[in-house]
């Protein structure tokens, strides 16, 4: 059986790309903000995204300007549902604004910054 990449789009704002070759879910995040207005419709594309063979997720943060603490508990769950496959929640292009978020919290501990 040949598996294929796929990625979907969910209300414009969050696009993912599913690598079964590598078990790899990718997110790309295309509003400014990640916070208690965008983190519902985020939970709710993730869940439709979700793969049983999904051990590692990379979120791309570059658009992303402002987080509050439901964009941190939004990241927290990700990488809970990780915490069993043992691979840290990768987080690329984070902008200054946001890693200052992330390292108050000293969660650069807990994910993988790239």
């Amino acid at each position: 059986m040949h598996l294929t990449n796929w990625s979907f789009h969910f209300m414009s704002h969050f696009r993912f790309e599913h690598r079964p070759e590598r078990k790899e879910l990718l997110v790309f995040i295309s509003t400014s903000q990640f916070t208690a207005a965008t983190v519902p419709d985020f939970k709710m594309a993730l869940e439709s995204a979700w793969r049983p063979d999904i051990s590692r997720v990379v979120l791309d943060l570059s658009s992303i300007e402002f987080m509050d603490s439901s964009g941190v508990g939004a990241l927290l769950s990700v990488q809970k549902r990780l915490s069993a496959q043992g691979e840290p929640l990768t987080l690329k292009g984070a902008r200054p604004a946001v890693v200052a978020v992330i390292e108050l919290l000293r969660l650069q501990r807990v994910f993988k910054m790239e």
